[in-house]
């Protein structure tokens, strides 16, 4: 093997050593913390008693579809989603969802971010051509984001970007509130604690399988490898210490 080959082969790793460093808040990463509360759009989805009702398993429906995201800073989290989506094939047939979940999440070195839900999630999915047009199911999938970034915007303030497992981005979301709008952190209706557990370790595996299989972080221009590899890192890592 060349000294070139053996470079190329090593350069991933090395990447993610001089990358798996402590979180700067600068110009350059974060203008701000990520704590408090953060809404995209018109910014009239938002986290909190507003949104969801967990004892009964609804949801009061908001003016427009978005989605909002709170952090506390003890390392709780909460999501509230309104989504439309289309139907290529058949244009009437638009499905809504309404999803809600929370629990814990952490900051990794590397500028991803793992939530991990308490098991008491869930969602309403309204698909007019269905066989069951409105139904409610359980939503406790651990969710990977493989980086985040803070900016400031002159007109709406300081603006929140999360980009999913495969590096596609989230709709950007302002911040409302410096201290988080949520319901409280802890479970808030009963869930088989065996199926929940079940559902969390099935999460995590298909996290680290959608990492191995992805390498592509399209969007990260030179770093796509190294986007992959830190995704397998921080996945694989964190279901070793949960499962």
């Amino acid at each position: 093997m060349t000294m070139a080959a053996l470079f190329l082969c090593l350069l991933p790793f090395v990447t993610v050593s001089v990358l798996a460093q402590d979180i700067v808040y600068d110009s350059i990463h974060n203008v701000t913390t990520i704590y408090g509360t953060w809404s995209s759009g018109s910014q009239n989805v938002v986290t909190g008693a507003g949104f969801a009702q967990p004892a009964n398993m609804s949801f009061t429906y908001p003016k427009t579809t978005g989605i909002s995201y709170s952090f506390t800073t003890d390392g709780y989290y909460e999501i509230a989603r309104y989504r439309m989506n289309g139907n290529g094939s058949s244009p009437n047939c638009i499905t809504g969802v309404m999803n809600w979940c929370h629990g814990t999440y952490e900051l990794a070195p590397n500028g991803s971010i793992v939530t991990t839900p308490f098991g008491d999630g869930y969602q309403q999915i309204q698909d007019p051509c269905a066989a069951i047009s409105n139904f409610i199911e359980n939503y406790n999938d651990t969710e990977l984001y493989v980086q985040w970034s803070i900016y400031q915007d002159p007109t709406l303030g300081y603006m929140l970007q999360l980009y999913q497992f495969d590096g596609s981005p989230l709709p950007p979301m302002a911040q409302l509130t410096t201290s988080p709008n949520m319901l409280p952190t802890q479970a808030l209706r009963n869930v088989s604690a065996s199926s929940s557990s079940q559902s969390r370790k099935r999460d995590l595996g298909v996290l680290a399988q959608r990492a191995s299989a992805s390498g592509t972080g399209r969007r990260w221009g030179g770093a796509g490898g190294v986007v992959g590899v830190l995704v397998a890192v921080t996945s694989i890592g964190v279901a070793a210490l949960l499962l």
